[in-house]
């Protein structure tokens, strides 16, 4: 995968990131792969817990080249050194074409309806926690099995930097979602590349190579504002700058998301890609992915 200059080594003889303009805490730098070593480092992360304010503190970094990002090392996964990060397999996000990354995940997904005595992988956890599941063609609804394309971009309600550290200062607090953040810097062009510039493995069982989504993401900064504020072992946390605000530009950015991560909805606690819709997007300043 092509990527910038890398300014991570230079906190080997300089952590506090003075030569960067930077005052990092202390921190740790992570090149663990699922290969062994890998031949720079591909992120900082700080020792200490995140707190409010320690996002908006890194933002210096943007001008050394490195963005921000919260890692959760809460959890049986541990932190990023155990999630055996794949770097090696990963293209550039720039060679793919969003819109037909995501026509060729609807047309896989929202194709396949589970006839009568088959399930789909998940199935038997879905009916144990949230009951029988709609019928296939009520859970893609309005849409059906031809992919309907991509939504419009909607306006900016806020700086998508200034949504991004909202967020993140959400995300630290009390009852957060993340048992143990960390902030973070990882050498990438576009916050929508950090998953892919790190190998992350979270979507491996829905799309092996990361940089796919990541030519998605690119396509919402673009058109929604996101941010990627936050990663775990498998979840996915995006800030969202120009939220839908109507019901039918809800459903087609919920679309999307069925298509990005279908289990959003199938192994949801929203059964239907139009309650997904009303919950989850509409006016919604947090989009989070899981897939199983």
């Amino acid at each position: 995968m092509a990527t910038l200059p890398n300014p991570l080594p230079r906190l080997t003889a300089d952590p506090s990131g003075h030569a960067l303009g930077l005052q990092l805490p202390p921190g740790s730098l992570v090149d663990t792969t699922h290969d062994g070593p890998w031949h720079e480092p591909l992120l900082w992360h700080a020792e200490e817990r995140a707190v409010p304010g320690g996002w908006a503190a890194l933002s210096a970094a943007r001008s050394s080249g490195l963005l921000p990002v919260l890692l959760d090392v809460g959890g049986p996964q541990s932190g990023p050194e155990d999630w055996e990060l794949m770097p090696a397999e990963m293209s550039y996000p720039g060679d793919h074409d969003a819109e037909e990354v995501l026509a060729e995940f609807w047309e896989t997904y929202a194709a396949y309806e589970p006839g009568p005595d088959q399930d789909y992988p998940g199935k038997e956890r879905v009916v144990e926690v949230f009951g029988e599941q709609p019928a296939f063609d009520e859970t893609i609804a309005p849409y059906g099995p031809a992919w309907p394309g991509q939504a419009a971009a909607t306006p900016l309600d806020a700086d998508p930097d200034a949504r991004a550290a909202e967020i993140a200062d959400a995300l630290t607090g009390a009852g957060s979602l993340l048992e143990d953040p960390r902030v973070a810097l990882v050498p990438a062009r576009r916050s929508a590349d950090i998953p892919a510039v790190i190998g992350w493995p979270g979507p491996l069982n829905h799309e092996n190579d990361v940089a796919r989504l990541s030519a998605v993401l690119r396509s919402w900064e673009d058109r929604f504002g996101i941010r990627v504020v936050a990663l775990t072992f498998d979840q996915l946390v995006l800030s969202v700058a120009a939220p839908p605000s109507t019901a039918a530009e809800a459903e087609a950015v919920a679309a999307e998301h069925f298509a990005f991560c279908p289990d959003n909805i199938t192994q949801g606690r929203h059964t239907t890609l139009s309650k997904y819709a009303e919950q989850e997007v509409l006016n919604g300043r947090v989009w989070s992915f899981w897939w199983d």
